[in-house]
């Protein structure tokens, strides 16, 4: 679907920084399929924002005083709003990358991402996908094999990464491992020959059998049981 044939993706910028917040507004005003609805200049305002606006995502930051992007995404997703949260910040370390995708993100870029990419990441979230730029998924991938392998069949069944990847059949394998390496559905659906829709389909199923909470939860299950090498190189353009 081009950016012609879709409603506008409603956007709310989140930044301190009024040269920023000006900023992206004047970028983001010149993408097409883009509209800027709002401006937050901290996260306690962007989340009272988003109840009062709906936008389809918040390019949140994540250092921002009274309350950090961190705390704003999570009561975000804790609200039940259908407002996705990208982050766009100037720190890729380890601890800001797991930090804001535990909290509910849906994607993260760094302040060095172009227009394009920008805009890239807010139609994939909108549409279901995760959006991490190449260096954020390396950070990604090395905090969790920094992480202890978890026993094979310690706890109960509702402990995370406690089911094996033995429940899934080879093609659900095969779509969390391209998943994993960072590929959107449309990409996976190419290299498979399937439509996105089936991928979808597969997608629900991966994530209810192995009772992850979304696509980051998934990549973090796939290294760790071992269905994918921590050394393996992620995806970081499009084929």
């Amino acid at each position: 679907m081009t950016a012609q044939d879709r409603a506008p993706v409603r956007v709310l910028t989140a930044d301190d920084q009024k040269v920023v917040r000006e900023g992206l507004a004047l970028l983001l005003g010149l993408l097409p399929g883009v509209e800027v609805v709002g401006a937050a200049e901290d996260g306690e305002q962007a989340v009272r924002l988003v109840a009062e606006l709906a936008p389809d995502v918040v390019l949140m930051d994540l250092r921002m005083p009274r309350c950090d992007g961190v705390e704003a995404t999570r009561r975000i997703v804790a609200s039940g709003a259908t407002t996705k949260v990208l982050v766009l910040t100037t720190f890729a370390d380890d601890r800001s990358v797991i930090g804001a995708l535990q909290a509910g993100a849906a994607g993260y870029l760094t302040k060095d991402a172009g227009a394009d990419e920008i805009r890239s990441a807010l139609f994939r979230v909108v549409d279901g996908d995760a959006a991490l730029d190449p260096a954020v998924q390396r950070h990604l991938v090395a905090a969790i094999s920094r992480q202890p392998a978890l026993p094979r069949a310690a706890g109960p069944p509702s402990t995370p990464f406690s089911v094996p990847p033995s429940v899934l059949t080879p093609r659900e394998s095969e779509v969390l491992r391209l998943i994993a390496l960072g590929q959107s559905n449309a990409e996976i659906a190419a290299e498979l020959v399937i439509s996105e829709g089936t991928v979808k389909s597969h997608i629900t199923h991966i994530l209810t059998k192995i009772e992850a909470r979304d696509r980051a939860h998934a990549v973090s299950y796939a290294f760790r049981t071992g269905l994918l090498d921590p050394g393996t190189p992620m995806n970081q353009e499009n084929p």
